[in-house]
Protein backbone atom coordinates (compact mmCIF):
# COMPACT_ATOMS: atom_id res chain seq x y z
CA UNK A 1 0.00 0.00 0.00
CA UNK A 2 1.50 3.47 -1.25
CA UNK A 3 -0.38 5.15 2.03
CA UNK A 4 2.11 5.82 4.72
CA UNK A 5 1.14 6.71 7.70
CA UNK A 6 3.74 9.21 8.53
CA UNK A 7 3.94 12.71 7.01
CA UNK A 8 6.42 12.31 4.05
CA UNK A 9 9.02 14.62 3.59
CA UNK A 10 9.29 16.19 0.00
CA UNK A 11 12.55 18.72 -1.29
CA UNK A 12 10.90 21.81 -3.73
CA UNK A 13 13.37 23.94 -5.57
CA UNK A 14 11.33 27.37 -4.97
CA UNK A 15 11.12 27.06 -0.87
CA UNK A 16 13.57 24.38 0.42
CA UNK A 17 11.67 21.17 2.46
CA UNK A 18 7.69 20.83 1.55
CA UNK A 19 5.79 18.06 3.65
CA UNK A 20 2.94 15.99 1.50
CA UNK A 21 0.30 14.63 3.97
CA UNK A 22 -1.08 10.87 3.67
CA UNK A 23 -3.87 10.19 1.44
CA UNK A 24 -5.52 8.73 4.55
CA UNK A 25 -6.10 12.17 5.99
CA UNK A 26 -6.16 14.21 2.84
CA UNK A 27 -9.36 11.49 1.52
CA UNK A 28 -11.99 12.84 4.47
CA UNK A 29 -10.82 16.53 4.30
CA UNK A 30 -11.49 16.67 0.37
CA UNK A 31 -15.22 14.53 1.03
CA UNK A 32 -15.56 17.89 3.83
CA UNK A 33 -14.49 20.84 1.92
CA UNK A 34 -16.81 19.20 -1.17
CA UNK A 35 -19.73 18.63 1.00
CA UNK A 36 -19.14 22.34 1.87
CA UNK A 37 -19.02 23.78 -1.41
CA UNK A 38 -22.14 21.66 -2.05
CA UNK A 39 -23.78 23.50 0.83
CA UNK A 40 -22.79 27.20 -0.32
CA UNK A 41 -23.90 27.30 -3.46
CA UNK A 42 -27.28 26.01 -2.39
CA UNK A 43 -27.18 28.41 0.58
CA UNK A 44 -25.96 31.00 -2.46
CA UNK A 45 -29.08 30.23 -4.58
CA UNK A 46 -31.36 30.68 -1.70
CA UNK A 47 -30.34 33.74 -1.03
CA UNK A 48 -30.38 34.35 -4.88
CA UNK A 49 -34.25 33.79 -4.75
CA UNK A 50 -34.93 36.41 -1.55
CA UNK A 51 -33.71 39.02 -3.01
CA UNK A 52 -36.82 41.43 -3.49
CA UNK A 53 -35.02 43.18 -6.84
CA UNK A 54 -35.48 39.85 -8.23
CA UNK A 55 -39.68 39.63 -7.42
CA UNK A 56 -41.49 40.35 -10.76
CA UNK A 57 -44.38 41.99 -9.86
CA UNK A 58 -42.38 44.79 -7.89
CA UNK A 59 -42.23 46.54 -10.84
CA UNK A 60 -45.48 46.68 -11.69
CA UNK A 61 -46.19 47.49 -8.08
CA UNK A 62 -46.67 51.56 -7.11
CA UNK A 63 -45.06 50.95 -3.38
CA UNK A 64 -45.09 53.85 -1.70
CA UNK A 65 -41.37 55.03 -0.82
CA UNK A 66 -41.17 52.93 2.63
CA UNK A 67 -41.80 49.98 0.93
CA UNK A 68 -39.11 50.67 -1.74
CA UNK A 69 -36.49 51.99 0.93
CA UNK A 70 -37.62 48.32 2.67
CA UNK A 71 -36.67 46.28 -0.81
CA UNK A 72 -33.63 48.28 -1.23
CA UNK A 73 -32.17 47.47 2.41
CA UNK A 74 -33.39 43.73 1.77
CA UNK A 75 -31.40 44.10 -1.84
CA UNK A 76 -28.13 45.12 -0.15
CA UNK A 77 -28.04 42.90 2.52
CA UNK A 78 -28.95 39.74 0.25
CA UNK A 79 -26.11 41.12 -1.97
CA UNK A 80 -24.13 41.32 1.31
CA UNK A 81 -24.47 38.03 2.07
CA UNK A 82 -23.97 36.78 -1.10
CA UNK A 83 -20.64 38.32 -1.88
CA UNK A 84 -19.72 36.43 1.29
CA UNK A 85 -21.19 33.25 0.15
CA UNK A 86 -18.93 33.78 -3.24
CA UNK A 87 -15.82 34.25 -1.03
CA UNK A 88 -16.15 31.33 0.85
CA UNK A 89 -17.20 29.49 -2.35
CA UNK A 90 -13.60 31.03 -3.89
CA UNK A 91 -11.49 29.73 -0.93
CA UNK A 92 -13.23 26.19 -1.03
CA UNK A 93 -12.17 25.49 -4.05
CA UNK A 94 -8.99 26.77 -3.68
CA UNK A 95 -8.41 24.73 -0.99
CA UNK A 96 -9.64 21.32 -3.02
CA UNK A 97 -7.48 22.19 -5.65
CA UNK A 98 -4.57 22.79 -3.50
CA UNK A 99 -5.60 19.04 -2.45
CA UNK A 100 -5.55 17.79 -5.19
CA UNK A 101 -2.19 19.37 -6.21
CA UNK A 102 -0.42 17.89 -2.71
CA UNK A 103 -0.30 21.42 -1.53
CA UNK A 104 -2.92 21.76 0.79
CA UNK A 105 -2.30 22.37 4.78
CA UNK A 106 1.34 23.77 3.82
CA UNK A 107 1.68 27.51 3.71
CA UNK A 108 1.51 29.35 0.39
CA UNK A 109 4.03 31.96 1.63
CA UNK A 110 6.78 30.33 3.79
CA UNK A 111 5.60 26.49 2.97
CA UNK A 112 5.92 25.56 5.93
CA UNK A 113 2.91 23.03 7.53
CA UNK A 114 -0.10 24.92 8.99
CA UNK A 115 -1.01 24.15 12.45
CA UNK A 116 -3.51 21.49 12.41
CA UNK A 117 -5.77 23.67 14.99
CA UNK A 118 -5.94 26.26 12.49
CA UNK A 119 -6.59 24.05 9.69
CA UNK A 120 -9.61 22.42 11.76
CA UNK A 121 -11.20 25.78 12.38
CA UNK A 122 -10.68 27.01 9.17
CA UNK A 123 -9.95 24.17 6.67
CA UNK A 124 -9.36 26.60 3.99
CA UNK A 125 -6.58 27.98 5.50
CA UNK A 126 -3.59 28.97 2.58
CA UNK A 127 -1.22 30.68 5.12
CA UNK A 128 0.52 29.76 8.39
CA UNK A 129 -0.86 32.13 11.43
CA UNK A 130 2.13 34.06 11.10
CA UNK A 131 2.10 34.67 7.59
CA UNK A 132 -1.57 35.91 7.87
CA UNK A 133 -0.21 38.05 10.85
CA UNK A 134 2.31 39.89 8.10
CA UNK A 135 0.03 39.95 5.45
CA UNK A 136 -2.42 41.31 8.02
CA UNK A 137 0.27 44.27 8.67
Amino acid sequence: MKDKKKIVKKETKEKGPAFVFPMSLLNPIGHFLSARLHELNKRKKEVEKDDPFKDKDRLLDNASPDSDAAEQFGHEKTNAIKHELENKIKQTKNALGRLRKGKYGLCEDCGKIIDTERLSVYPEATVCTACQAKREK
